[in-house]
């Protein structure tokens, strides 16, 4: 089964044995690939029918909750990840969701569409109307994001709110990107993920 990369590399900052929340967890196969090579328990949650009965059928325990409504079923330090892959976008209030997500985790994981990619730039400015890229593949009027952001944006917000980046990593599908990535990351990063705490 091929995965994401965001979600193979989430997975490796994941230690053995640990307890893992995952948020907006679609199908459950980071939570599956982790139980299996990893040994983690834990929780998926999701919103969404469908991609619950999805992490059902994974043998994933799935709750169906509104991350806008926060994440007080949980008591503080239940977890040791609070993983949000690439859902961040759709948030009402992430900071409010950030703050849950460390009071119910030692550490949290993101990972997010860069809205800086040169593709993105390249079609605002050509065209003229709001970029539609792999990564974020909505036209405006039926997307699910509402929060987009670029790389210096999120860690500005970090900065601005004192969430401690630990570690981070920028990637993207091609291999020119991922070369230029080190030299402008918020430029040629098409996915962005931070450990925070």
């Amino acid at each position: 089964m091929r995965i994401r990369e965001d979600l193979e590399l989430i997975s490796s900052w994941v230690k053995k044995n640990s307890r893992v929340l995952d948020l907006g967890c679609g199908d459950g196969n980071l939570l599956k690939i982790l139980k299996e090579q990893k040994n983690v328990t834990g929780y998926g949650v999701d919103n969404d029918i469908y991609q619950i009965k999805l992490s059902l059928d994974n043998t994933i325990n799935v709750l169906q909750l509104d991350l806008d409504d926060g994440l007080n079923d949980f008591k503080d330090d239940t977890f040791d990840y609070v993983i949000l892959a690439q859902s961040l976008q759709e948030i009402k209030n992430p900071k409010k969701l950030l703050k849950e997500m460390l009071r119910i985790g030692k550490e949290v994981i993101i990972s997010f569409p860069n809205m800086g990619h040169w593709s993105s730039r390249v079609q605002l400015f050509f065209e003229g109307r709001m970029p539609v890229t792999s990564e974020l593949p909505y036209s405006w009027h039926d997307t699910p994001n509402i929060h987009l952001c670029t790389i210096c944006d999120f860690e500005n917000f970090c900065k601005e709110n004192n969430f401690i980046i630990s570690d981070s990593s920028i990637t993207s599908r091609s291999v020119l990107d991922n070369i230029m990535i080190k030299i402008l990351p918020n430029l040629f990063g098409q996915v962005a993920l931070f450990r925070i705490q």
